[in-house]
């Protein structure tokens, strides 16, 4: 099985503010940021700064997620502490990279691109029905650098990575911060965030395709874990949970709540996930003591390894957060 660990850090917050305004800065020169973009990732939601990096933005439908920003040429922060009437400076990082490919247009480099490319496709999208669906526009700002000393690839990009997923009729908009695969023993990270966008101008027949197409998405994945568990629906959901001893677990085995943060996911093993079968199965691995989640399937994956089905559900087959399943 494939490990993965899908980072996209995440902390919740309480409100306190509807609109936030500030300034996005470099944080070596200190000049502002133009045409950056702050987003809730996973969701539709965002906005620009203008020409002098300054920005406003209404918070009101996202504000128990935090807030990410990411701009070309940077890696993208994670702001948790932004509910203030005060204006905010966010300083952004400048990606540099150490890299090897440099000339791509020597045969035998070309050769070893094209294989590369078709690696980081099947890590990043996926190898599921949907994945053969999804097209990377920009594949030429993707670069590799291939350490044969670690036999490990990595993939780096300093625009962002425009996707057309037309399986579940959404552009992806992904910013790439980190990606490795290590060919020995198949294991894989990659970080970043990720908005979604959507063609609301598909007719009839279209539109239930991708309806189906998402359905089918949703039923199994984390996201309908974390919504079924919020509102303690495991079982009608489909959904069975055992520790890694075997016991079957109930919601009050394995959630603790706090008045003012959320609620957690909080067990003394990692935890074995069945939906519907046994066959459809997945390991989740605690890297943190407690996980946080909410209840529109947003979790706190910075916490969690995955293994099985729910790993194997990459780019290709994720769903934004205002995603509502239709009957």
């Amino acid at each position: 099985m494939f490990l993965i660990l899908l980072i996209l850090s995440n902390c919740h917050i309480s409100a306190f503010s509807q609109v936030i305004k500030g300034t996005v800065l470099d944080k070596n020169t200190k000049d502002p940021v133009g045409y950056a973009y702050l987003y809730f990732s996973g969701t539709f939601s965002g906005t620009q700064t203008d020409p002098n990096g300054n920005f406003t933005m209404d918070i009101s439908k996202n504000k128990s997620i935090p807030l990410t920003i990411s701009a070309i040429g940077y890696y993208s922060v994670t702001q948790t502490d932004y509910l203030t009437d005060k204006p905010l400076l966010i300083y952004l990082d400048p990606k540099v990279y150490e890299l090897k490919e440099v000339n791509i247009s020597a045969k035998s480099l070309a050769r070893r691109r094209r294989v590369n490319m078709i690696l980081f496709k099947n890590v990043f999208l996926g190898t599921t029905d949907n994945a053969h669906y999804c097209r990377i526009l920009n594949e030429n700002d993707i670069t590799f650098n291939y350490d044969s000393d670690n036999d490990t690839l990595k993939a780096y990009a300093l625009k962002p990575l425009h996707i057309e997923n037309k399986a579940l009729g959404y552009n992806i908009t992904y910013y790439l911060d980190k990606f490795e695969y290590a060919s020995k023993d198949r294991s894989f990270t990659f970080k970043g965030n990720i908005t979604f966008n959507e063609d609301l101008q598909i007719n009839g027949e279209q539109k239930e395709n991708y309806e189906m197409n998402r359905k089918n998405a949703y039923l199994g994945s984390r996201m309908h874990f974390f919504r079924a568990l919020w509102f303690d629906d495991l079982f009608l959901s489909g959904f069975e949970v055992r520790s890694a001893s075997g016991k079957k677990l109930a919601y009050k085995d394995i959630v603790t709540e706090d008045v003012n943060k959320g609620k957690f996911l909080k067990y003394g093993e990692n935890l074995k996930i069945l939906y519907d079968s046994p066959s459809v199965s997945s390991n989740l691995e605690f890297l943190k003591e407690k996980v946080l989640f909410i209840n529109d399937g947003y979790y706190d994956s910075d916490a969690i390894l995955w293994e099985g089905y729910m790993a194997d559900l990459r780019i290709a087959d994720w769903l934004p957060y205002e995603y509502s399943i239709s009957e």
